[in-house]
């Protein structure tokens, strides 16, 4: 009996750690998919990148983090989480405070080819406006991003 009370402490607190680290994204994380999803559009070509990164239930969507995409003009090309703003052109629309972010994200990702950018966004999972910082990455002529909640 003891030792079933043991194992089941173990038990116990295994969940509460795998919990904790399902629940919420890291920084690495974000980077680590923004680097995969770049070598999928080199390996699979940029029409079907942006058909997986659009799909909310695909290989790109891991809890709260995501893969979005814009052209070099500004215009969201790919978005699995809000399909509505696929096809708008968001350079001009700044975040609470005013920081015009996608101009930051597409000049970085012409001078460099990559970096990143923080900014203060909504949160779906909170619905609260939250510090962000979002990995950036070159790909042929799109920016393959995505952003963690700090």
């Amino acid at each position: 009996m003891k030792k079933f009370v043991v194992l089941m402490m173990v038990v116990a607190i295994m969940v509460c750690f795998s919990g904790f680290a399902i629940a919420g994204s890291s920084s690495d994380d974000a980077r680590a998919m923004v680097d995969k999803a770049a070598a999928y559009v080199q390996a699979d070509g940029k029409d079907t990148a942006l058909k997986e990164f659009n799909n909310p239930k695909g290989k790109f969507v891991k809890g709260d983090l995501y893969i979005f995409a814009y052209d070099m003009n500004g215009t969201l090309v790919a978005h699995p989480i809000n399909a509505k703003l696929v096809g708008m052109n968001l350079l001009n629309a700044p975040d609470v405070d005013g920081k015009f972010y996608r101009k930051e994200i597409l000049e970085m990702a012409k001078k460099s080819g990559g970096g990143t950018v923080d900014y203060k966004y909504k949160n779906p999972a909170s619905g609260k406006i939250e510090h962000k910082i979002t990995y950036l990455k070159k790909a042929g002529d799109i920016v393959i991003c995505c952003g963690a909640y700090k």
